[in-house]
């Protein structure tokens, strides 16, 4: 049987429909500008559909440094590793924090979630980081930002509404921790562990300050959002002092098209990797598991 369409169904569409466009128009605003000649741009008008077409601001990006392929394949690689090493290490805290039997499994709790309000300072990090030999190292996109304590909350809390009951059986049977671990948490965690996966993988892309704390003298760890940031630098700066500058032809006008060019080139492939994780943030995976 059809349901019947009522007012409340209508005026929750044209909500949704508003929230649609109120979301999705910032991203279609950006993208037109950065296919919109510099020149034009400066004029204003520019919405959702480029008024003269160019790809002229992204060919500045990619000719304002030499390093950006250097700096992309480390970004990735950041992002990769960090991403698996960083979901593994908080999943494996978590999971340790979620068993009763753990003695001091309110202490380290307390300790973890007083890491979220109390912090050493840039200048202890950097002194901490230096002292393990980490300075011009990849590591350093990896060790110091290994596990957090949100992460680890937040596996740990759905970790804690799955059944007691399986790890019970899984323990009646034979199975030690790293099985019930590997065996049956990880592949119940599925959801939040996406979620936590796109949290990580978020923020190593988009990292750059530690690239310039840490790894600026080494041109072989330059990342791509560092590069990026040079280029956006050179671009406002030379269009003062050296108009003659490729970069200044687009730039000098209007500063706004190469950064909205640069933003475009750091979001899209997060936005393309998205489609692939969002299913996960509203799939349970443990439904029917037990029944009592």
């Amino acid at each position: 049987m059809r349901r019947k369409i009522t007012a409340f169904d209508t005026v929750l569409v044209i909500i949704m429909a508003i929230i649609a466009v109120v979301t999705i128009y910032p991203f279609l605003n950006v993208l037109a500008i950065s296919l919109n000649d510099a020149t034009d741009t400066v004029k204003g008008g520019i919405y959702i559909w480029p008024r003269e077409f160019t790809l002229q601001n992204y060919k500045e990006i990619f000719e304002g440094s030499s390093k950006l392929p250097q700096g992309l394949l480390i970004s990735v690689l950041r992002t990769v590793i960090g991403t698996f090493t960083g979901v593994l290490a908080s999943a494996m805290v978590a999971y340790t924090l979620s068993r009763r039997e753990f003695v001091f499994n309110k202490f380290v709790t307390i300790l973890f979630v007083l890491t979220m309000y109390i912090g050493g300072g840039l200048i202890p990090e950097y002194m901490v980081v230096r002292g393990l030999g980490l300075v011009n190292n990849f590591a350093v996109y990896i060790l110091p930002g290994l596990i957090s304590a949100f992460n680890v909350i937040v596996i740990r809390s759905f970790i804690d509404g799955l059944p007691e009951a399986l790890n019970e059986s899984a323990m009646i049977d034979g199975a030690n921790d790293f099985i019930v671990f590997t065996k049956i948490i990880l592949p119940l965690c599925l959801p939040v562990i996406a979620t936590v996966a796109l949290f990580i993988a978020v923020g190593q892309w988009n990292s750059w300050f530690d690239t310039y704390l840490y790894a600026r003298s080494n041109d072989g760890l330059t990342t791509l959002q560092y590069e990026l940031m040079k280029v956006m630098g050179n671009a406002t700066g030379t269009a003062k002092v050296d108009p003659n500058n490729p970069i200044v032809q687009a730039a000098s006008v209007n500063p706004e098209s190469i950064k909205m060019a640069i933003t475009m080139v750091a979001t899209l492939p997060i936005l393309l990797v998205y489609p692939f994780v969002q299913k996960y943030f509203v799939t349970g995976m443990t439904l029917g598991a037990v029944k009592s």
